[in-house]
């Protein structure tokens, strides 16, 4: 799953939200680290509600034009922990590479340190 999937299941993962909605909540997960465009939100929210991942929640007239706010569906939230459990293992597999190497002596050297 691409990261900005990702973040956007997880940003309406504990409630509906509309599009500007989601945009701010990916920006605040991310730290500042992923901007959604419009262009690139919208086609991703479709191709999510094709999927069956999420689903238009509600939909309003704002100013002459639609306003929706989608949801996780069943289906996005099992697929969501699925992606969860996945990224956490890897992450676990990470770090007990990494504590291997240090103890083995293949990390880094300690800062400072001259060869």
């Amino acid at each position: 799953m691409q990261e900005p999937t990702l973040l956007l299941l997880t940003a309406l993962s504990d409630q509906p939200r509309h599009g500007y909605g989601i945009v701010q909540e990916v920006l605040a997960i991310s730290g500042g680290r992923v901007k959604l465009r419009t262009g690139t939100l919208y086609a991703a929210l479709q191709r999510l509600v094709d999927e069956g991942l999420i689903e238009v929640h509600h939909e309003e007239i704002v100013d002459g034009r639609a306003r929706r706010s989608y949801a996780l569906t069943g289906g996005g939230r099992v697929r969501l922990a699925a992606e969860a459990e996945r990224l956490e293992a890897t992450a676990r597999e990470a770090r007990r590479r990494l504590s291997l190497a240090d103890r083995s002596g293949f990390g880094p050297a300690p800062k400072g340190a001259t060869a």
